[in-house]
């Protein structure tokens, strides 16, 4: 069983002349991985899955799995509107190699949390992987109660919890209920402290795009009773974290990415890549940290 704490990189999907750039998703695992990243997940939200093919998917996940050998654990998305295809997902992201899944909450059709509930016991029924339940009630209209999480308990193949809502009482309350029983993570790089603060134990991240070593120190020093150092550089990364929710996730994040010469300018319709007023705010940011090192 994967040990589910910690930085983990929600990984971005660079794309080159409308195709997966696997040349460019290979050096940032790399890159991820030599900055000290403790885990990845592609094919999420930030991963813009739900505008790849099956094919791509399934192939992300495989240059992923390949190109990490083993060094840190890969958790694939594997969430959708739809059961049977969240399924068949979980399957080929099995069938590459992955360690876990990640699994978002059925979008758009509002499931009720009885619903939710055989969603996901379905799910890890057909795929025994460690899976984290992934709770964005902003993007998907419906929220993972915890009551319906008591309920899912007694499935031992869900093993994390991705708290995205945006409340840090939620992240307080899950704590409180399940103790040990699930690792807590943040969804939102902006509670990150709060969430540690609190005994949550890592977070999905979308700011370790671009600076993987900064998150994943954030959570070391805390984990090392370094509170203050770890609030300090958890404080230097604020403006990022907010710059990168001005538009939808994942623009700004690919635009920074590509400021920095990580990747190339491109992301899948109905996203655009972001306004000149957001390249700007991430250039100033990136300027002001640049001359603060």
């Amino acid at each position: 069983m994967i040990d589910i704490r910690g930085a983990w990189t929600a990984l971005v999907t660079p794309f080159r002349d409308g195709r997966v750039d696997e040349k460019a998703l290979c050096e940032l695992v790399e890159w991820q991985i030599a900055s000290g990243i403790h885990g990845l997940v592609p094919c999420g939200t930030t991963g813009e899955s739900v505008s790849l093919s099956a094919d791509e998917h399934r192939r992300v996940i495989e240059c992923v799995v390949q190109q990490t050998k083993g060094r840190v654990p890969v958790v694939a998305g594997a969430g959708t509107a739809s059961t049977q295809r969240s399924i068949e997902l979980a399957q080929a992201a099995k069938s590459a190699g992955a360690d876990g899944l990640l699994l978002v909450c059925p979008y758009y059709n509002r499931p009720t949390q009885a619903g939710l509930e055989a969603h996901f016991r379905a799910l890890l029924k057909a795929v025994p992987l460690p899976a984290i339940l992934y709770n964005v009630p902003g993007r998907t209209g419906c929220d993972l109660s915890p009551e319906t999480l008591q309920r899912l308990a007694d499935l031992p193949q869900a093993v994390a919890i991705k708290e995205a809502s945006g409340n840090v009482l939620r992240v307080q309350q899950l704590l409180r209920l399940f103790g040990d029983r699930y690792r807590i993570l943040s969804g939102d790089d902006p509670n990150l402290l709060a969430t540690l603060a609190v005994g949550g134990q890592g977070i999905v991240s979308v700011t370790s795009n671009l600076r993987p070593a900064e998150v994943a120190r954030v959570i070391e020093y805390w984990w090392q009773g370094r509170h203050e150092e770890s609030r300090a550089l958890h404080y230097s990364l604020l403006p990022l974290h907010e710059a990168l929710f001005v538009e939808s996730n994942p623009g700004p994040i690919k635009a920074a990415l590509a400021l920095s010469k990580k990747i190339g300018e491109e992301i899948r319709l109905p996203l655009v890549w972001p306004s000149e007023s957001t390249l700007q705010l991430l250039r100033s940011i990136l300027e002001a940290e640049k001359e603060n090192t």
